[in-house]
């Protein structure tokens, strides 16, 4: 697993764009990167046994896109919460979870203390969040999340040559804290039932 220096690496070129705008990314995958309904409970239904990961939690800086997202510099550092979801044990999703204040604001800590719960089904709960539209953008090995998304789920990059297809939208709470939820569809995504 590469270590947190690996999230200092340049993003490409192409940005964050709204789920509907052009290009349309890949059949088998429109339907997981529009769905604006809890991505894990769309797993779950989809799966005989969901589990979370949680790989790491931590403070780090967010990558430039990441930080516009959240409405902070890139140089100053956030909460990351990242995690796997597996659908029957195989990892389908690298999940990234920024919260701009570190420790995370007390509104907030208690998602970021959820353990293995996954942190999507806590923010669906919450009635006072309101969530961004989704954006979404295809990534490839100029992105460090690429890497560190094949390198978490033990994917050798020489045997996943092509890009991985992500999305990304804002939570927010009244009260001024928000997180940034990124999901990254691993390979494995296709092989759930649509």
């Amino acid at each position: 697993m590469p270590s947190p220096a690996a999230d200092t690496f340049s993003p490409p070129a192409r940005g964050w764009r709204a789920a509907a705008a052009p290009p349309a990314p890949p059949a088998a995958l429109r339907g997981w990167l529009r769905d604006t309904a809890s991505l894990t409970a769309r797993i779950r239904a989809r799966c005989g046994h969901f589990s979370v990961t949680v790989l790491s939690q931590r403070l780090a800086r967010p990558l430039p896109d990441e930080a516009h997202a959240l409405g902070i510099s890139p140089a100053r550092r956030a909460w990351l919460r990242e995690v796997l979801l597996r659908a029957d044990d195989v990892p389908v999703v690298y999940a990234r979870s920024w919260h701009p204040i570190a420790p995370p604001a007390r509104r907030m800590a208690a998602f970021f203390r959820s353990g293995h719960a996954p942190l999507g089904q806590i923010l669906f709960a919450h009635p006072r969040i309101d969530r961004s539209p989704l954006k979404m953008r295809c990534i490839d090995a100029r992105d460090a999340r690429y890497h560190r998304a094949l390198a978490c789920a033990r994917i050798a990059p020489e045997s996943h040559p092509h890009p991985l297809w992500a999305r990304h939208s804002r939570f927010a709470h009244p009260a001024g804290c928000a997180v940034l939820v990124c999901e990254i569809f691993l390979p494995a995504i296709a092989c759930l039932a649509p």
